[in-house]
């Protein structure tokens, strides 16, 4: 297991443990089906990535990583569920997040989005706003 540089309590101090590493888990999980756990394969990564794709190493080691840890099926449901887990015409001010955001994130040395911080995932969805899930 690759060491944490935050704990995931830090980062997201409004949920449990579990639930910031599902959240955190579940973008690699996305990639991978689990039939046993009820999750195929999304139609529409085929349909966009070709049926061969292969996901970056990063997406690859931390689906590896998720695969061996107790909170796996917490993470794996929230792959399954998280579609429909936001209010439709919920306005959120960003400014409000200032404080956080300024506090829990700083350029690591490895570059934003490759430390395996808790947070490395978001900064790769900044970082390349295109790419899918």
């Amino acid at each position: 297991m690759c060491p944490i540089r935050h704990s995931p309590r830090k980062i997201a101090p409004y949920v449990s443990e579990e639930v910031a590493w599902a959240v955190k888990y579940h973008q690699a999980l996305r990639y991978f089906a689990d039939e046993a756990a009820g999750f195929k394969y999304p139609d529409a990564y085929n349909q966009f990535f070709g049926p061969d794709y292969k996901p970056p190493e990063y997406i690859c080691r931390a689906h590896q990583e998720a695969r061996g840890h107790q909170w796996y099926m917490t993470s794996r449901l929230v792959t399954i569920y998280d579609i429909y887990a936001f209010q439709e015409n919920w306005a959120v001010d960003p400014e409000e997040f200032t404080d956080i955001i300024g506090r829990q994130f700083r350029q690591p040395k490895e570059g934003l989005g490759f430390d395996d911080s808790p947070s490395a995932h978001m900064w790769r969805t900044m970082i390349w706003p295109n790419n899918f899930l």
